[in-house]
């Protein structure tokens, strides 16, 4: 098993989690995003995933891209420990929380379009910083409201144990702290955010304790 990865990609840092608590121990590929003009963009790389995305799973020639699949394959091919619960509607929650990260907040502000915001727009680095922040704290505060105010949230975003959700939340509060956001307003995923970086998988899986770290 592999991972294409780079140590300060969200994206990847979620199939890092994942694999931790599958207690998985993949070989580590990185795909430095900004060296040479971003090893995405490389032709070999490009040849494996035509997306020019992190992360990419190849699972003894099994390719599976975007960390949304590559979670849930890793919980269809080893289900212990689960990372979605066993009820429906509670899959459905924990699905839900994870979506908001992955598809509300972090496709704007991911590194292409950050670059389309300075390059081809000229917007300045006060400005790109703006935008980033806004979008972060329009979606942290839906959050925010929906895991103070409900029941299923436990120690973790869903119940006592670690679950698809946190696996996509930690990387988003990682990126929020690295652009100096203010995060004082969202206390429940600090909390949140706190627990599960106290867990030896998510040590693991953070950035700063990867190989390709720079």
């Amino acid at each position: 098993m592999k991972l294409y990865t780079y140590f300060r990609s969200s994206a990847a840092y979620r199939a890092r989690i994942a694999l931790a608590l599958k207690g998985l121990r993949p070989e580590m590929i990185p795909v430095h995003l900004v060296r040479d003009g971003g090893e995405q963009n490389h032709v070999e790389y490009l040849a494996l995933n035509h997306q020019g995305l992190v992360p990419a799973l190849d699972d003894d020639g099994v390719l599976i891209t975007q960390s949304l699949a590559i979670c849930e394959y890793l919980d269809e091919i080893q289900p212990a420990p689960p990372l979605l619960p066993t009820a429906a509607s509670q899959r459905a929650r924990v699905r839900a929380l994870a979506l908001a990260i992955a598809c509300e907040i972090h496709p704007l502000n991911n590194l292409r379009v950050l670059n389309y915001l300075t390059g081809t727009l000229g917007l300045t680095e006060a400005q790109k910083l703006a935008w980033y922040h806004h979008w972060i704290r329009l979606g942290f505060a839906a959050l925010e409201a929906q895991l103070a105010t409900e029941s299923a949230t436990g120690i973790f975003c869903h119940g006592d144990a670690p679950t698809l959700a946190d696996i996509f939340l930690v990387p988003q509060v990682a990126n929020a702290r690295r652009f100096d956001l203010d995060l004082s307003a969202f206390p429940t995923l600090l909390r949140i955010d706190a627990r599960c970086r106290e867990l030896p998988t998510f040590i693991a899986a953070a950035p700063q304790n990867q190989a390709d770290a720079v």
